[in-house]
């Protein structure tokens, strides 16, 4: 045997020890895991919706897994700092994240660059929530009901201000499909802060909003502004009084922001088969269901092939109506 021969054999021989080290240690790796805490990141303020979301799941998460789960506020763009970060971060399942449409399925229509790829950099383990739209008005608004706002609007001569909560927003674009279906012509008017949407509403400054339906409920008890109606399927118990838009001939208005948790891909499968069991059951949870319903949101829990499914479903409407409005933002 030459000397030649015997070092490249000695070589392989020790990176093939080398990746069986690797391997042992990842096969390890994972079944520790979780050993320390986990972060969940999510696109929105603290004490907004998404956030309280966020902050009652981990709370849920953390009793399922027994390891501390943060939540992480990495606010911009609707929801896309955040989700660019986690697509990029570590894949250890660690590193999670919190996001809903705006970031999975509005953004890649809506936006020239994003910074990440849905489809590609992120993986669905269950959607945990969703959320419905209440179409408010100011209080001095004739309209009273979903009808009249339409004629009313279909009627204006100029185009119909309609305040949302950012370009590229569930709102955004749930205002566009309202416009469809009522033929009217809309003129957006994007606030990049939640209190000044609802000064503006108030103060009259637009003629109609989607809130969710947790906001809503506080501004229309408050009783400077008045609810219309919901996309949700059925009405709200938080609201008993407003109809559906459905109730009041609108059957196609019946969008909602749905909320789902993601790893990056590349994350070891195991850890995801086991994250997707433990935070849909979390949020099966009476104590942290009860928390969430009192929040307004709907709960969910799905398995890891219905959320892959429902966005799959979800994504080509959304492309539609961003295509519709003509729409085209640059971050």
């Amino acid at each position: 045997m030459s000397i030649q021969f015997k070092h490249r054999r000695q070589i392989f021989q020790a990176c093939a020890a080398l990746a069986l080290c690797v391997a042992a240690a990842g096969t390890q790796a994972q079944a520790q895991y979780p050993d320390h805490t986990i972060r969940l990141q999510v696109g929105f303020a603290p004490g907004t919706g998404p956030d309280i979301l966020a902050r009652t799941l981990a709370k849920g998460m953390a009793a399922q897994l027994n390891q501390q789960v943060v939540v992480e506020n990495r606010t911009g763009a609707g929801g896309q700092i955040a989700a660019a970060n986690v697509a990029k971060g570590q894949k250890d399942g660690y590193n999670l994240l919190l996001a809903d449409v705006s970031a999975i399925s509005i953004a890649p229509a809506a936006f020239s660059k994003i910074g990440y790829e849905p489809e590609k950099e992120l993986v669905p383990l269950t959607e945990v929530a969703k959320t419905d739209f209440v179409l408010v008005v100011p209080g001095t608004s004739p309209a009273n009901d979903a009808q009249s706002f339409m004629k009313m609007a279909a009627g204006k001569g100029g185009k119909v201000d309609f305040g949302t909560f950012g370009a590229g927003s569930p709102g955004h674009f749930g205002a566009v499909i309202l416009g469809q279906l009522g033929s009217f012509p809309l003129e957006a008017v994007h606030y990049r802060q939640t209190g000044d949407a609802v000064t503006g509403t108030i103060a009259g400054q637009i003629d109609g909003i989607l809130m969710s339906t947790p906001m809503a409920m506080a501004q229309i008890k408050g009783g400077k502004v008045k609810g219309l109606a919901t996309t949700a399927p059925e009405r709200s118990p938080l609201l008993p009084d407003i109809k559906t838009f459905a109730e009041q001939g609108y059957p196609k208005a019946d969008f909602s922001a749905w909320f789902a948790v993601f790893a990056p891909t590349g994350t070891p499968e195991p850890i995801m088969k086991l994250l997707s069991e433990k935070v849909a059951a979390s949020v099966r949870d009476p104590e942290i269901r009860k928390t969430l319903l009192e929040a307004g949101f709907s709960v969910t829990g799905t398995s890891r092939e219905e959320v892959t499914r429902m966005i799959a479903a979800d994504a080509p409407r959304w492309k539609s109506v961003v295509e519709a409005s003509g729409f085209r933002g640059d971050n």
